[in-house]
């Protein structure tokens, strides 16, 4: 505003001298015009026409007025460029700044960075926004924007305060309080671990298990006759739940191993004995089904001295129940073994202060939300305690027991139902009670922060050895053109160019055919990672390439079908449902939604997916075998044509089949029948033992006695993928 009122200024100013300046050349005229009559009137010129003002003054400040304005316009653009020029003149810049930072820095958008780094040996394909650029990409951008680089100080991020929860330091051993005894039955699939539980619960857990088999840990407080409590955890026994049984291990103080007598040791079991010792638990021996007749409980205990289980029989420590599961025998003894066992470790917990504990398995409720089954370890939990596991929080509205009952109070060693968490927590994941809900934020917040930083490390790494392989593709491809003058290199690269091939489209569905992208949902998050951890075993991607696209837990929702859609993918459900609207809507887009309740029924559909994606293999099956006995030739029109005389000596020669000419077992040509005759006459089939003579489709093939034609049909049989997920 100023300097507009200065420019006004200014303008008055000019107007006003142009006035003046006019006025005078006016009165200049009429004093020369005076001057000839000056003698005549001398007295009365004078009193009208005073004396004139100096014009030389008034000129020259007319004239230091506008050289004044021309000046202030001449120096006007020049300050514009001298302050333009200034803020070019540097970037500050810092060792791995990102592309969205040397953009901001040097005043300009993210795609000028990218199209800086164009014809460059930089992978611009895998650089976003948030991706930090080396330093030598930073010096190529600054470079080309024509700008000055100014290397900063050592740019650090302000040193986040830790605001992590960790768990208490230990209580006074005066303050704790006995316990009773958390305890994990382990062993073999189908070995009778679930079936024991229940005789114990007085339930029936195991008629309601999809196939029989236990697919989820559960968590059990079993009270005894003679008023003791035991918690106990039923962990899957099924190859494919290794993760379950290795969380199970963690959390328990005792291992009940459960061997079947007419079984023995199997591979669940010896992986059962290895979480053990990797936890350092005690473990009771429960050989079970000695109901049986072929029952052979000595033998077993003989078959775990090669896996350093030593019952007390053989000297060892490890005391070994006879049982049966299905009649009952003998549970109260295993169950006295047990508690004598936890009599022998003193367990006591402390159950004042906040509460720490473990999720032993989370899913998703329709009505409910997000629960959690967890045990208790530390401190006494209540209804609005504020919780912390993992990168989830939770204050508690509702807490409930194994059957649904509500709770008020959950104590040390005691299996729990929590709800009330904002989303869901992973299996086996740490729970601390924190002080507020403020405070829970905080520390999910700060975990999170620790994600993405280690994360960034990670990216950092990658990008670092890609950049180091372009480095040295970039050098060896200078090397290959050091020597050449720049029409030579021009004419390599055109050549290599032309010689690269574009997919079209129908080779593009071909190449897409052998990519199963795959969506998993499950009912529990303990079932997600069996699957996942199966997923991971996968090892034929040379055959079809296996993409998982999502997983969670929960029903199927129309997310993961357009999701689905989008990828051509397949949805696989474990023991969940996907509604009609759901069903139909799959329908509509051609997306196939997999529903199974075990989890090996599920394996083997993913295979048979795999499989079906593959290229079907071609088999030859023989229709009937000739050998050659004589040849001679046919005139037809100008041309000789070779003629074999043959006879059939297996099955039959169809014409209308394929044909191939075998000779001291090596084939020397495939291909079809131009004819076939017997005598004179075309025929189109010749059977065992009679004689004929046939002609190739190819005339340059010459026969010779002896050889044999063999005339086959071709089958497409489907291939079968080569993956093989241990179970």
């Amino acid at each position: 505003m100023n300097q507009k009122l200065l420019k006004l200024e200014n303008l008055l100013r000019f107007h006003t001298i142009y006035r003046q300046l006019h006025s005078l050349s006016q009165r200049r005229a009429l004093r020369q015009w005076r001057h000839g009559f000056s003698s005549l009137y001398p007295v009365w010129t004078a009193q009208l026409y005073p004396w004139p003002w100096p014009t030389d003054v008034l000129t020259g400040a007319a004239l230091s007025q506008h050289r004044l304005l021309v000046t202030k316009k001449e120096e006007r653009p020049r300050k514009s460029q001298l302050s333009s020029t200034k803020s070019k003149k540097e970037v500050e810049v810092w060792l791995g700044m990102t592309v969205e930072e040397l953009g901001r820095a040097m005043g300009k958008n993210t795609d000028f960075v990218y199209e800086a780094l164009l014809n460059t040996a930089a992978d611009i394909d895998s650089l976003e926004a948030d991706s930090p650029l080396d330093e030598v990409w930073i010096k190529e951008v600054i470079k080309k924007a024509g700008l000055k680089l100014k290397w900063s100080k050592l740019k650090q991020d302000k040193v986040r305060k830790n605001k992590d929860a960790v768990r208490r330091p230990q209580a006074d051993p005066a303050l704790l309080t006995p316990r009773f005894p958390v305890v994990t039955i382990m062993g073999h699939v189908d070995h009778g671990k679930t079936t024991l539980l229940d005789k114990l619960r007085k339930t029936q857990v195991a008629a309601m298990e999809a196939g029989g088999i236990t697919q989820h840990i559960g968590a059990f407080l079993v009270s005894l006759p003679s008023g003791e409590k035991i918690t106990f955890l039923d962990t899957p026994g099924h190859a494919a739940f290794s993760a379950m049984r290795a969380r199970g291990a963690q959390v328990t103080d005792i291992v009940i191993l459960v061997v079947a007598a007419d079984d023995g040791v199997m591979k669940q079991t010896v992986e059962s004995i290895q979480h053990a010792k990797d936890a350092q638990v005690p473990i009771v021996l429960a050989i079970n089904k000695c109901d049986k007749a072929e029952a052979n409980p000595e033998k077993v205990k003989k078959e775990l001295l090669a896996y350093d289980v030593v019952c007390e029989d053989y000297g060892g420590d490890i005391q070994a129940v006879p049982v049966s599961a299905l009649t009952g025998d003998n549970l109260m003894a295993l169950a006295e073994a047990t508690i004598a066992l936890a009599e022998m470790l003193e367990l006591k917990a402390d159950p004042t202060g906040p509460v720490e504990g473990t999720v032993i398995e989370s899913f998703t409720d329709k009505g409910r939300g997000p629960v959690t089954t967890a045990i208790i370890q530390r401190g006494t939990l209540r209804k609005g305690s504020v919780l912390v596991a993992g990168k989830s929080w939770a204050k508690v509205r509702l807490m409930f027991d194994e059957n649904g009952k509500t709770m008020d109070e959950a104590y040390p060693s005691m299996p729990v139902g929590i709800i009330g968490w904002r989303n869901l927590p992973s299996a086996g994941e740490e729970i601390l009670e924190v002080e507020s809900e403020q405070r829970a934020r905080e520390v999910v917040d700060w975990r999170k922060y620790e994600q993405e930083q280690e994360k960034c490390q990670e990216d950092m790494k990658i990008i670092e050895e890609k950049r180091k392989e372009h480095q040295e593709a970039h050098w060896k491809a200078r090397e290959k053109y050091g020597n050449m003058q720049w029409k030579e290199r021009a004419y390599l690269k055109y050549l290599e160019r032309k010689g690269q091939t574009f997919l079209r489209p129908k080779e593009k569905t071909e190449r897409d055919s052998n990519v199963l992208p795959v969506i998993i949902k499950g009912d529990v998050d303990g079932s997600v990672e069996a699957i996942l951890n199966i997923i991971d075993t996968y090892d034929a991607s040379h055959e079809c390439e296996l993409e998982l696209i999502h997983f969670g837990v929960g029903d199927i929702s129309a997310n993961d079908v357009n999701l689905a859609e989008t990828f051509y993918g397949v949805i696989y459900g474990f023991n969940v449902n996907a509604g009609n609207v759901i069903q139909q809507s799959a329908a509509k887009k051609g997306v196939k939604i997999k529903l199974h309740k075990i989890i090996y029924h599920l394996v083997e559909d993913l295979q048979d997916e795999l499989s079906s994606r593959l290229p079907c293999a071609v088999e030859e099956h023989p229709v009937g075998e000739a050998s050659v006995l004589a040849i001679f030739s046919v005139t037809e029109g100008k041309k000789k044509v070779p003629v074999a005389g043959c006879r059939v000596q297996k099955g039959q020669l169809e014409k209308q089949k394929n044909f191939k000419l075998t000779r001291n077992g090596h084939v020397i040509w495939k291909g079809s029948l131009t004819s076939l005759k017997h005598h004179k006459d075309d025929i189109s089939i010749v059977k065992t033992g009679m004689d004929c003579g046939l002609s190739l489709d190819e005339e340059n093939i010459e026969f010779k006695v002896g050889d044999i034609i063999v005339c086959y049909e071709e089958k497409h049989i489907q291939a079968k993928t080569s993956w093989d997920p241990g179970f």
